[in-house]
């Protein structure tokens, strides 16, 4: 993933900021709900856990249906070198959305929070269950359908975040020390840390809107 300078963090936020969230289906709009409800309204690091949980499931669900029709691809290799080429992409988002949640386990950590194991574990696990097999449902039935849905998640991950950073001024203060600056990348601030994030929600959004034209693996 693309990682932006600070200046340039700011501008995409702006941009974000900006722009009107999409039009979200029934299935998007459910989850969101669901998740206000269980977990509140208010923007904080343990409910971006649980959409970073969530996140990475349909990546995990467009590589499963890969693979199986690279199984049964291998007698046309241009057919299944294509087929490879798309789960090495999903491979790379769900990769991203991991160093999210890597991240975000070690900041809370670090500040001392405390979660209780049904609501920060258990429920979320059920959530992610139910979100993998309906978008493996909806690959399957049309590739379409479960990338749009994985187009809603993404725009709403990215406007949170955006807002959350506009909403907490203090994090321009806060530095990022990590252990994963190395892997994911190093940031003057918390604040250009959730920007980055933001844009990396954007970027698998766009990813996500890009595949709505390409039909079953051809």
């Amino acid at each position: 993933m693309e990682r932006l300078t600070s200046e340039q963090l700011k501008r995409e936020q702006e941009k974000t900021l900006a722009a009107p969230r999409m039009c979200y289906g029934l299935l998007a709009r459910l989850l969101f709900v669901s998740m206000d409800l269980l977990y509140g309204r208010m923007k904080t690091l343990a409910k971006f856990s649980v959409l970073e949980i969530i996140a990475r499931m349909p990546y995990q669900a467009w590589e499963n249906v890969a693979y199986i029709a690279i199984t049964h691809a291998h007698a046309d290799p241009d057919f299944a070198r294509r087929i490879f080429e798309w789960v090495r992409e999903s491979r790379l988002q769900q990769d991203n959305e991991q160093w999210h949640l890597l991240i975000l386990a070690e900041l809370k950590n670090k500040k001392g929070i405390r979660e209780n194991f049904s609501q920060h574990w258990l429920i979320p696990q059920v959530i992610a269950f139910l979100y993998y097999n309906i978008s493996w449902l909806l690959y399957v039935i049309r590739p379409k359908w479960s990338y749009l849905l994985n187009a809603h998640f993404e725009d709403h991950a990215e406007h949170e975040y955006m807002k959350f950073v506009a909403e907490n001024p203090a994090l321009e203060q806060e530095p990022f020390e990590s252990v994963f600056r190395e892997d994911y990348g190093r940031f003057a601030s918390l604040a250009d840390l959730f920007r980055q994030i933001g844009y990396d929600e954007r970027v698998h959004k766009l990813e996500s809107l890009a595949r709505l034209d390409v039909a079953r693996f051809q």
